[in-house]
């Protein structure tokens, strides 16, 4: 069991704990109580199994706040509990104990009650700490979810050896609740190395007019770039978010937004809050070429061929490279169809990174709009390191693993 402290680094914290059906439960009333006397908002979701092992009004006098179960808190007057809005509201969210059937349903999508339609509506970090019988624990089921949801970077608390309730020793025990605290709390904390940093990040496509209602663009979501932010603001990081159009949100005190549409405007972003910053990661998808002319009225559709002049862009990317000081340090992207190592290396040549990220446009896990990605990390002396496909979020704590060791 973990020395267990009170870290303040939770203050003000809003955490999701979701309970479900094993008599583990019982030690969840510690980890409550813990996050309380922390600082952290503590709000709870019980499945209807787990009010089998503890009521509800347990959680909700340790929490200060009512517990969910439902998607109606009233049947007779049918007022709807909202998921979505819990969901949001989480800056985390802890599933402890997490049942093998909860597991099964998390890994497979299947959303039949109210934990799991809050748990696929969030966009936190998810903290999952599995309770079950060791043969149930082992069987190759439930070892394959647990692998698919840390390839969706999930944080797998990983049960403990022990007493079990079938009355064998094994592993299955639900981790102790100050271990799960600690791991939250890890999870938060600041990296020394990241506090008092600045990191200019880039995001998106960028949209090139032709004119009032017609742009060049790609099909960039900004997905890699905003866990990036997320992470290295997680970090302790003071982050610089410039970014093209994207329905994506971010919320964190770190992280200051600056949207911008055209590349010219993005370039401008990043000319002003470079010099003040200790290192810039560029995974925006920057157009290569807009038109040389933008027509001040909507173009409107004739019989013959249109044709449209481009001329090249600002390369951001070179522009930041020749102004890098000794002190800064540049991370690129190369998105590829063909020769990715060799043209990523090239690249980063050209544009002095100090390492940059290629990942091919061709795969089923990486590319535009993926929630996944597939990189490889090339350093100038020829140093590369390539990773298995997964989730963006767990991408980014790579790059920045990456990124940590140089700055």
């Amino acid at each position: 069991m973990a020395i267990f402290f009170y870290f303040r680094t939770m203050k003000g914290k809003k955490i999701l704990v979701g309970v479900t059906g094993s008599i583990a439960c019982i030690k969840t009333t510690q980890l409550v109580r813990m996050l309380i006397k922390s600082g952290a908002e503590v709000k709870v979701i019980m499945t209807t199994s787990a009010q089998d092992f503890i009521q509800p009004l347990t959680f909700a006098s340790l929490s200060g706040q009512p517990v969910a179960s439902d998607f109606t808190e009233n049947k007779d007057s049918g007022e709807w509990t909202n998921h979505v809005h819990w969901a949001l509201w989480a800056d985390a969210m802890v599933i402890a104990p997490c049942s093998a059937h909860t597991l099964s349903k998390m890994a497979a999508g299947l959303c039949d009650n109210f934990l799991m339609a809050v748990y696929m509506s969030s966009r936190c970090p998810i903290f999952v700490a599995p309770a079950m019988d060791h043969d149930m624990f082992l069987h190759a089921g439930t070892q394959a979810n647990i692998a698919s949801l840390m390839h969706r970077g999930h944080h797998i608390l990983a049960p403990q050896e022990g007493s079990l309730a079938s009355g064998l020793d094994g592993k299955g025990r639900m981790m102790e609740p100050e271990d799960i605290y600690t791991a939250l709390q890890q999870h938060f904390a600041p990296h020394p190395k990241w506090v008092g940093k600045t990191v200019l990040i880039t995001a998106g496509p960028t949209h090139e007019a032709i004119d009032p209602v017609r742009f060049i663009g790609n099909h960039s979501s900004g997905k890699m770039g905003f866990a990036l932010a997320l992470r290295a603001a997680e970090s302790g990081a003071h982050v610089v978010l410039v970014t093209g159009p994207t329905q994506l949100k971010i919320q964190h005190p770190l992280v200051e937004r600056i949207s911008v549409t055209s590349s010219d405007e993005m370039a401008a972003a990043c000319m002003k809050h470079f010099s003040n910053c200790d290192a810039a990661i560029l995974s925006a998808a920057v157009a290569d070429y807009k038109p040389k002319l933008q027509a001040n009225q909507k173009i409107k559709k004739k019989d013959q061929s249109l044709n449209i002049e481009l001329v090249p862009t600002i390369d951001i990317a070179h522009t930041l490279g020749q102004l890098k000081g000794i002190h800064q340090r540049i991370v690129g992207f190369a998105l590829e169809t063909e020769n990715l190592l060799q043209n990523a290396a090239d690249k980063m040549k050209r544009k002095n990174f100090d390492f940059i990220v290629a990942n091919s446009a061709n795969g089923a896990q990486s590319g535009f709009g993926s929630d996944d990605n597939t990189i490889t990390i090339i350093y100038p002396d020829s140093r590369s390191i390539a990773f298995e496909p997964m989730h963006k979020t767990k991408v980014a704590q790579e790059i920045l693993n990456q990124l940590c060791e140089i700055i």
